[in-house]
């Protein structure tokens, strides 16, 4: 009644006919910035701060409520005897309310009274909750955290199939006398419910095909974490626009929650399109067309072509899905692949059929591979062809390939934290050649502030091989580009023919650092320094470049401008050009 009466007049003030009107600022004193700024939020004076029409009257009545609100403002954060003074002072044109407060001592938790049956005790995620909870005896009480690990029980009871668990019990007293408070939770969790059968509506698959995307049996124990990987899974398999994952708890008989599915299927067919340029590649275009399923059984299809002035190429990839818990994927693709680069001709078709899934964290995939084409050794983009010192050669190769890949990033697009690993192994029986060859490729960053990057990336490889001329350029070993030795042309260091001609290596050691700082949140510079070789045997001799880059995050991704000298080198001088647009891994 008491606080009507108070609104009445505050309303009738502000209704009131305003004989001088002026601004209103509050300076608050005795408190830290986060504590003012709470107290702050919860006065009404602040309301007023931005007007220029504060009466005398209202300047008054404000001030006067002002120390009340800061110590009920405060109780939140565990001050329960704090103690305020308002002083209201006039200047020109100005009210201001200087607002002194005084904390007093914060309230600690004396006694916390957790009970949770023992048969949830049991399950790993409501005793990880519990055990969490905050504040506990000693520490100071807030209200924030209070609430934050309240619900982080409630959401573990429920994440673990607990769909009836209530708090019987939730209680926080508080004595004034001794600053002490004393917490009180206690649960009922009922019966432990489980997950039942999955129906789908709205598919375009045949029936069965979706249901291999059910990360459980019917019959398991209910689990958020089971529904929001089923949702997840159907997201990432590219079929649908809308998945909707709803556990049917209403419909639940003997504990048992029915799940429905409602999907809407997304565009069949996807056209892209767009320009690159890349100074591995020169300008260029490329496009493609994707069938996201070509039959009931969710195959795909996948058309992909470039057309740049240094590189060619066209694939075409059949996909068959093996939904389950390792994401398996059968792929059968063919392609072609001209490139023109500052060392080689080559020209190559390609057949390859492998198998991809989910492995211990990592993405594994094993295949097959033919490769065949003709290719020319030690050539300028079509020049000096038929001069001595060009290898020409062609082979035909059947080779076995498996590779594990992982990529951890906190944004994939620009990772302030994350690493990718990829490992490649390969082995051909024959026909033209027999090899083995082995390749790791690794890349770390890690951010230094909030304005700086650190990159490291690092590559390994070797080869053993019968015949080296007739390992196509495609598997021999280059460095330099910037994907690898900045400073130096696409795939221009290795080792040299008695002319002097690039050819490759059978073996790779190259890595390098860089470091990137931005001052602004699109734009960027970078230095860098890159070392490595291609070679064979033991002959190392690693070839160093080092400069300065500019980054820009474009809408299409980050693109980086390098410019990098090799130091010390009798084949090359001079500043390189480098070019790269795409993701950080």
């Amino acid at each position: 009644m008491k606080r009507a009466i108070a609104l009445a007049a505050l309303a009738a003030l502000v209704a009131a006919p305003i004989a001088h009107a002026d601004t209103l600022k509050v300076a608050i004193s005795g408190v830290d910035k986060e504590l003012a700024a709470a107290i702050s939020a919860q006065l009404t004076a602040s309301q007023y701060a931005n007007r220029k029409d504060v009466s005398d009257t209202q300047a008054r009545v404000l001030a006067n409520d002002a120390a009340k609100q800061a110590t009920t403002a405060l109780q939140p954060y565990g001050y329960y005897n704090a103690q305020a003074e308002s002083k209201l002072e006039h200047h020109g044109s100005e009210w201001l309310v200087q607002l002194h407060v005084t904390p007093g001592p914060a309230t600690k938790v004396a006694t916390l009274d957790i009970k949770v049956p023992d048969v949830a005790m049991a399950l790993r995620p409501v005793r990880i909750a519990v055990h969490a909870f905050h504040p506990r005896v000693g520490e100071q009480l807030n209200d924030a955290t209070y609430e934050a690990s309240k619900g982080a029980i409630a959401s573990a009871l429920l994440e673990t199939g607990y769909l009836d668990a209530k708090a019987t019990e939730h209680k926080v007293a508080v004595t004034r006398t001794d600053n002490s408070a004393a917490i009180h939770l206690h649960y009922e969790v009922g019966q432990r419910y489980k997950l039942g059968a999955v129906s789908f509506e709205g598919s375009q698959f045949k029936p069965g095909f979706l249901q291999r995307y059910v990360p459980w049996e019917s019959g398991d124990w209910y689990s958020q974490s089971n529904l929001l990987a089923l949702q997840q899974a159907l997201t990432a398999a590219n079929y649908f626009s809308i998945v909707d994952v709803e556990p049917e708890v209403s419909k639940a008989k003997n504990h048992v929650v029915p799940v429905k599915v409602e999907v809407s299927p997304d565009k069949r067919t996807v056209y892209t399109a767009g320009v690159l340029f890349g100074t591995d590649t020169g300008p260029g275009v490329r496009g493609g067309v994707k069938r996201r399923w070509i039959n009931r059984s969710g195959h795909t299809l996948n058309t992909q072509a470039l057309i740049a002035l240094y590189m060619k190429t066209a694939e075409i990839t059949y996909g068959i899905p093996r939904p389950g818990h390792d994401h398996a994927h059968f792929n059968l693709g063919i392609g072609y692949r001209d490139e023109n680069t500052k060392t080689y001709l080559s020209r190559t078709f390609s057949i390859a059929a492998n198998a991809t899934r989910d492995w211990h964290g990592w993405v594994r995939t094993l295949g097959v591979n033919l490769l065949s084409g003709t290719f020319t050794i030690g050539t300028f983009h079509h020049r000096n062809v038929n001069i001595p010192g060009v290898e020409r050669g062609h082979s035909t190769l059947i080779y076995s390939e498996i590779s594990l890949t992982k990529k951890v990033a906190d944004n994939p697009l620009f990772a302030r934290k994350g690493y990718s690993i990829s490992l490649i192994a390969r082995a051909g029986p024959g026909i033209d050649t027999r090899f083995a060859q082995a390749l790791a490729e690794v890349k770390w960053i890690h951010a230094l502030g909030n304005r700086n990057r650190l990159l490291v990336h690092g590559d390994a490889g070797i080869t053993t091989v019968q015949d080296f001329s007739k390992l196509p350029p495609r598997l021999r070993f280059y460095a330099g580009g910037e994907r690898s030795v900045r400073g130096y042309a696409y795939n221009a260091i290795g080792p040299r023919n008695s002319y002097g001609r690039v050819i490759g290596g059978e073996r790779l050691l190259a890595g390098g650092v860089t470091l990137e700082h931005y001052f602004t949140r699109g734009w960027g510079i970078a230095a860098f320094v890159d070392s490595g070789d291609a070679f064979n045997g033991t002959h190392f001799h690693p070839r160093t470049g080092a400069g300065l880059g500019l980054r820009w995050r474009s809408p299409v991704g980050m693109v980086r401008f390098d410019v990098g000298v090799p130091i010390n080198n009798p084949y090359y001088h001079g500043p390189q050009l480098g070019i790269l647009i795409g993701p950080d891994f």
